[in-house]
């Protein structure tokens, strides 16, 4: 594991990027885990500057996103397919039909789930996952539970994730409290795992994924297991 600490978000917004984007440049055919958040922003931003500037080109890459609320569609500002879109996709050369998020909309949640997971593994796995983490350690939307979830599945959020993603919307009612998101199995499955983190509140939950006891109560904390994790922190 490799724990890089940086003074600024612009730093590891940057660092994040050249990571990125050496992964497309080294295996342009690669696929992509992606997440969605306040964190990876600046992450994206400089990954449309790298494309901009013609250093990296996204034509033969595929993603898969991490998770989705349930009932948002893809027209409704706060469903991360819209974040994707207008955030990162909008701004590279990347097919619109090698993007992949979870439908949130979808009859069957769990039937989704379960295409969502074989849709990973026909892909052949992800070569790169990009991760946030919560404050109560999820990862993706995968809270803090009695156990480890494999697959994709759907989850009712926990009410300090709800809060912390109020900001986004109008009233913290507006939050939907379930979500689909991809489970344990296809994030630790990942060839190469990212993990980004900034402000002194995740100083705490960082120490205890990385240095203390694997619990699912610590979603993050089975990522000690993984023999490929780069995390870059700024407390700024």
């Amino acid at each position: 594991m490799k724990f890089i600490t940086v003074d600024s978000y612009e730093k590891l917004s940057k660092l994040a990027a050249n990571l990125i984007a050496s992964q497309v440049v080294l295996k342009p055919h690669c696929v992509l885990g992606l997440a969605t958040g306040s964190s990876p922003l600046g992450t994206y931003a400089e990954l449309a500057k790298k494309y901009d500037a013609g250093d990296v080109d996204f034509s033969s890459v595929t993603s898969v996103n991490l998770d989705e609320y349930a009932g948002l569609d893809k027209t409704n500002d706060q469903s991360y397919r819209y974040f994707m879109d207008h955030n990162l996709f909008a701004h590279i050369n990347i097919c619109p039909e090698k993007t992949h998020v979870p439908n949130g909309c979808a009859d069957d949640l769990a039937k989704e789930g379960e295409r969502y997971d074989k849709l990973i593994a026909d892909l052949g796995g992800i070569d790169l996952q990009l991760l946030g983490i919560g404050l109560d350690g999820h990862i993706g939307f995968n809270e803090p539970d009695e156990f480890f979830t494999k697959e994709t599945h759907l989850v009712t959020l926990d009410p300090s994730t709800i809060e912390a993603n109020a900001r986004f919307f109008a009233s913290k009612d507006e939050v939907p409290t379930q979500a689909i998101t991809m489970g344990m199995m296809s994030i630790m499955n990942a060839k190469k795992i990212l993990l980004i983190a900034n402000g002194q509140n995740k100083k705490d939950i960082l120490d205890k994924a990385f240095n203390g006891p694997i619990t699912p109560m610590v979603p993050a904390s089975i990522l000690q297991l993984h023999p490929d994790v780069t995390v870059i922190y700024s407390e700024n």
